[in-house]
Formats: C-alpha cells, sequence, structure tokens
C-alpha cells in the first residue's frame, strides 16, 4: 500500500504546476490520445441505442486532447484562462446530444483531458480506469433495464401439427436461441393457433436465426420477433 501511494504521489503534481515543457507536452498529448481513444472503445462497445454516431466517437477522442492542450495553455495565467472563456462565449455549438449518456462521456473526456493537462496523471489514470470500468460494469449487467425479456415473438402454428413432432422440433429451436420464454395470448381459431410470447435471447444478434428456423419448420408460419430499444421502456 506504502508503494502505491509513493508511486501515486510522484504521478500527481502538487501546489503550483512547473512550466511545460516540450517533452512534457508530447507524452501528455500522447497519453490524452491513448486514454481518449480507449474512452471511444468503451464508448462504442457498450453502445446501446440505435443513434450511433462515428463522428461523435471521434470527438471523444480529440475533445480530451483539445483539453489537455487547452490545460497546456493556460498553465498559471489568469488571463489566458479569460482569453479562453471569451474564445469559447463565440462559438456557437448547434449539435445536439440527444443521450444522456453521450453528455456523461463528453464530461468524462474533458475531465480527464483537463486532469492531463494539468499534470495530474495518477489522476486521470485511475479516474479513467475506475469510469470506464463502471461503464462497462454497467452494460453488462443491464443495470436500469425493468424488463426482463428482449421482445416478442408471434407466430402461427397449423392446428393440424400442433400436437404433432413439430412441437418438439420448436422446443428444440427455442431451446437453442432463447434464454427464458413467456407466453403472453394463445388464440385457437380452430384451423391454427396465434402465439405471442415474450423472448429473452442468449445472443440477440442472433434473432434473425431464431426467425428464420422457425419458418423453416412445417406447419409454422407468419413468424415475426420485435426486439425492444434496451434504452427505452415501453
Amino acid at each position: 500500500m506504502n508503494d502505491f501511494e509513493s508511486l501515486f504521489r510522484q504521478l500527481d503534481a502538487t501546489g503550483m504546476a512547473p512550466p511545460p515543457t516540450l517533452q512534457g507536452l508530447v507524452m501528455s498529448l500522447l497519453l490524452a490520445l491513448t486514454l481518449g481513444q480507449l474512452t471511444a472503445w468503451v464508448y462504442t462497445k457498450t453502445h446501446a441505442g440505435l443513434s450511433y454516431s462515428r463522428s461523435f466517437c471521434q470527438s471523444l477522442v480529440y475533445l480530451m486532447v483539445i483539453a489537455t492542450l487547452v490545460m497546456f495553455v493556460i498553465g498559471n495565467n489568469v488571463v489566458a484562462a479569460f482569453g479562453l472563456m471569451g474564445a469559447l462565449a463565440i462559438i456557437r455549438f448547434r449539435n445536439v446530444l440527444k443521450d444522456t449518456r453521450d453528455t456523461a462521456f463528453v464530461f468524462l473526456t474533458l475531465v480527464l483531458g483537463m486532469a492531463i493537462g494539468s499534470q495530474r496523471i495518477a489522476v486521470a489514470l485511475v479516474g479513467g480506469a475506475f469510469l470506464l470500468l463502471l461503464a462497462v460494469w454497467l452494460h453488462v449487467t443491464r443495470f436500469g433495464v425493468r424488463s426482463h425479456f428482449d421482445g416478442h415473438l408471434s407466430y402461427r402454428m397449423s392446428g393440424l401439427q400442433s400436437g404433432a413432432g413439430v412441437g418438439d422440433l420448436l422446443k428444440r429451436v427455442f431451446t437453442r436461441y432463447c434464454q427464458d420464454l413467456h407466453v403472453v395470448t394463445v388464440h385457437d381459431t380452430g384451423d391454427e393457433v396465434e402465439y405471442v410470447q415474450q423472448v429473452r435471447l442468449r445472443d440477440r444478434k442472433r434473432g434473425n436465426e431464431l426467425v428464420q428456423d422457425m419458418r423453416g419448420l412445417e406447419g409454422i408460419g407468419d413468424v415475426t420477433l420485435v426486439l425492444r430499444d434496451e434504452n427505452i421502456e415501453i
């Protein structure tokens, strides 16, 4: 523990920032570039919405490097800080972030860039690692999702086939692709039976394979799978 604390103090600057050097500037920009790319990669892998933007992902890298450079420009100069604020006031940002999670990542890149630019290297590394791991954990655990199921599956089964071997074949397909099933409605018209089920897939990306395999079964028709957006509760 003492070794970790001593390393933390060595990496982290204390008091007023020392005069910037060319070597320090280059190392800080490279660190910001690396950490910015890691942040953008985590954002891409954990993104679950429909409004993914490649330019926004690249902007996360730009913002961290720019924030680092800004901190070097300002340094301990109050006049430069006020001048930068005036310049930013002139610029109009017309891009509206529709997802609050995107706003959080923008704020994260700015804070980490400011930490690197002010030579708070340990703060940037420890804080960045903690927050990126937090983003991965929230994504893996599906934190905030109220519904247990991924969507709704509807299909029709011929009344002549409902009691035959097609039921066993259908059960095998469900076992292969579905982690959990819950019957919502069953409508028997005599000639056919219409089913609507809630499904939790083993892999959301294989939903089309589930539909194709079901359509290949004799007596099964009108197969439709509707997956919901994890960011919107219906």
